[in-house]
């Protein structure tokens, strides 16, 4: 999943950028509301969060230009603003959730999990290829009964992998698909990865490439009986 974080202040946004990666998310920000609006408009995000005060525009204009705009992406607004009167603000702008700074941070990992769950129409299943089995709940992998190890974007390729099955996933697809905008990786990133998750499955004990290279095209799973 992608969220838009829209922060003007770097440490901050360092540390949301840090956690949701941790976390399997692809993260994008914005340092201010102009540019989050920019973002917006070009890439669909499954979530924002979205600090009130910002340079050009505010977060709570910001958020009434979605709604304006008919983008149903929820909103999670950060603010130093505690009163009452603020969030009834931030929430008739169009916000889902607000949090007030300084915020614990499992706690802000908690809304973000149960607005995205919202967002969506049901939770997303395990899903399987063969013997391998991801589980998004847990972001655990098994290839039979042999569980690995894999980094956070490992696991994201593999499940966009298996999740589109037989389709064939290009390397610049995959990119706007699995990096931030700021990371801008090379076509040789790709090509790294799915190097190593072969190494990772071959260990697993699998007895065939599970992942087919179609030259000229990209990525897809191997067809399994």
């Amino acid at each position: 999943m992608r969220i838009l974080v829209v922060e003007d202040d770097v440490q901050i946004a360092d540390l949301l950028t840090e956690a949701l990666t941790n976390r399997q998310y692809t993260v994008d920000t914005a340092p201010d509301g102009a540019m989050g609006w920019d973002w917006l408009e070009t890439v669909e995000y499954d979530l924002v969060v979205l600090d009130l005060t910002l340079p050009k525009l505010s977060g709570i204009e910001l958020c009434q230009k979605l709604r304006e705009h008919n983008i149903s992406t929820p909103v999670l607004m950060l603010t130093a603003r505690d009163t009452i009167s603020d969030k009834i603000v931030g929430l008739d702008a169009g916000a889902d959730a607000y949090i007030v700074k300084p915020f614990d941070l499992e706690e802000l990992m908690a809304q973000i999990r149960a607005l995205l769950r919202r967002g969506s129409a049901t939770m997303k299943p395990k899903i399987c290829w063969g013997d391998l089995c991801l589980d998004p709940s847990t972001y655990d992998v098994t290839y039979g009964e042999q569980p690995l190890s894999l980094t956070p974007k490992e696991y994201a390729l593999l499940d966009l992998l298996v999740t589109n099955g037989r389709r064939v996933l290009s390397r610049p697809g995959i990119i706007e698909r699995l990096w931030s905008l700021e990371e801008s990786p090379t076509e040789e990133a790709v090509k790294t990865h799915i190097r190593t998750l072969r190494q990772k499955l071959r260990a697993a004990g699998t007895s065939d490439d599970l992942i087919e290279t179609v030259h000229g095209l990209g990525y897809r799973m191997k067809q399994v009986e």
